[in-house]
């Protein structure tokens, strides 16, 4: 992959967040809205222990975060790096869960602002840190760091090569990588393609391949240890909390159908049942 094309993609999925935080400034991270789907300040998907599990999405992605920090085993003697820190959620949670010093980047300067803002209106501020930055081309020495977590960001890179690598050099001898990403469990049916190509245009996303992880981290000088499918916890019922402003909508408009929900440019509705699109987590340690 060419070095225009990469940052290109870098400055695409950052103007994506730029809108995206536009949309719900004024929103996180006590509300729930049609803007942020109910996310709050985890803008990712949740965990739910059984598909009827009686939480709200905001909930739910707290739990997914709670499970990623507590792989990553930090303590306040040690720095964390967050990849695709979103709003700074994720990072607030982990340095008042582990007391670890916390560095997020993003490529979105609205996402950096506003976790800027939300790290100084907390009792934490002296450890958390955030800038822009791309994880292509990580502006740290080798070796900063004592763990990275990657909380829905490798869906957005153009080379999991190449951020793998990146990550392997700035993590020190022993340090953990804590990620989540994308992947298709099972070839998707053509009746259920158009909403993951419309997802994939929407989000800027790609899907990995679990059969590349193992090979990916070695060449990175990681040591893989975990990769679950936690899809029956996250996927379906996330595209349901997300459609929710959608569902809403149909009901009181007889005759509404997916593929209204398709023209309009809206794949979360089209996603709900598509049991091939797949969510994993994944642990390594830096050799």
């Amino acid at each position: 992959m060419s070095e225009q094309s990469t940052i290109s993609n870098a400055e695409a999925v950052g103007k994506l967040y730029d809108r995206f935080a536009a949309e719900s400034r004024d929103l996180w991270p006590d509300e729930a809205d049609v803007a942020n789907f109910g996310f709050g300040e985890h803008l990712h998907f949740g965990y739910w222990e059984t598909p009827d599990e009686d939480a709200p999405l905001d909930v739910a992605a707290l739990r997914l975060t709670d499970m990623v920090i507590d792989r990553m085993r930090v303590d306040e003697t040690q720095h964390v790096l967050d990849i695709g820190c979103g709003i700074g959620g994720p990072a607030l949670r982990a340095a008042r869960r582990t007391g670890a010093r916390v560095t997020g980047i993003t490529v979105s300067e609205a996402q950096a602002e506003q976790a800027t803002a939300l790290s100084e209106s907390s009792e934490l501020g002296g450890r958390l840190d955030f800038r822009l930055a791309d994880a292509l081309d990580l502006p740290f020495p080798d070796a900063s760091f004592d763990a990275v977590f990657a909380l829905e960001s490798m869906m957005h890179m153009p080379d999991r090569v190449a951020v793998l690598g990146e990550i392997g050099r700035v993590l020190r001898p022993g340090g953990r990588l804590v990620l989540t990403d994308f992947f298709e469990r099972a070839p998707v049916p053509e009746v259920h393609r158009p909403f993951v190509d419309l997802l994939r245009e929407t989000s800027l996303i790609s899907t990995a391949r679990v059969k590349d992880y193992p090979s990916m981290l070695r060449a990175a000088g990681m040591l893989f240890e975990e990769i679950t499918d936690i899809s029956e916890h996250t996927t379906r019922r996330t595209f349901i909390e997300m459609s929710k402003p959608w569902t809403e909508w149909a009901a009181a408009n007889p005759g509404a159908s997916l593929e209204d929900a398709l023209e309009a440019s809206i794949p979360a509705p089209g996603m709900i049942d598509v049991d091939e699109f797949g969510y994993l987590l994944l642990v390594a340690q830096r050799s």
